[in-house]
């Protein structure tokens, strides 16, 4: 970042401030917390969120530091839940990535699919598209899920979300925008899969390597006069 774009002392100065506020207010709201989904605290702890995040910019593009705290953002937390108590009706929303990364397997899978069903017609087949759509009119997504290797495919991430309602939707009311209407307070629970999480533990593990590796060269250290005085 050049001089001319780099933020004020007194602009640094402010945005800490700013968290110190915000800092107050999250704790005012947690001492006067109704219950354990208190709409207060969810909105004290993103203004907390949002002003550390502003000071901690400012903060690197000023004087090229950084804060030790990692709040996560209001994106990555489900809101207060607010649906009915007792629900009545419930909706499972789920989206899977895949990517296709051996089309031939893929393509393979669609002809025997269609040979099966003895079709004479145009092969669907010999597209991936095509052989896409005879494979998901084939198999139940959970099938699919649990044999995408066999079938030319590469897991991505996927979500899963519970969400409550007090009566179940009218036949056919949503059909034309299934996932348009979802109000993230209705939520129950949610179930992320990444790899993203992979890489967080890998990274994990390789600390924990080091910091073991690094003990143990102290140890070794430490027990060499030990060994010269036994000898």
């Amino acid at each position: 970042m050049s001089d001319a774009a780099q933020p004020t002392a007194a602009e640094v100065r402010a945005a800490a401030e700013a968290v110190k506020t915000a800092l107050d207010r999250h704790l005012a709201a947690v001492e006067r917390r109704s219950g354990e989904d208190d709409p207060a605290v969810f909105e004290a702890f993103n203004q907390l969120a949002a002003a550390a995040e502003v000071y901690d910019e400012l903060l690197y593009d000023r004087y090229d530091e950084v804060t030790p705290f990692e709040i996560p953002g209001a994106e990555d937390a489900l809101p207060p839940y607010t649906g009915p108590e007792e629900p009545n009706a419930l909706s499972v929303l789920i989206r899977r990535d895949y990517a296709v990364s051996e089309p031939q397997r893929l393509l393979a899978q669609a002809e025997r699919i269609e040979a099966a069903e003895g079709d004479d017609g145009s092969p669907a087949s010999g597209t991936v598209h095509g052989a896409l759509g005879l494979l998901f009119g084939e198999f139940e997504p959970d099938e699919i899920a649990s044999r995408h290797k066999e079938f030319g495919l590469e897991e991505g991430d996927s979500t899963l979300w519970v969400t409550a309602a007090d009566e179940p939707a009218d036949p056919g009311e949503w059909l034309e925008a299934p996932f348009e209407q979802v109000d993230p307070q209705q939520v129950v629970c949610r179930f992320d899969v990444s790899a993203v999480f992979d890489d967080e533990i890998d990274d994990d593990d390789e600390d924990g390597d080091a910091l073991e590796d690094e003990l143990d060269g102290d140890l070794d250290e430490d027990l060499e006069p030990l060994d010269a005085d036994r000898r």
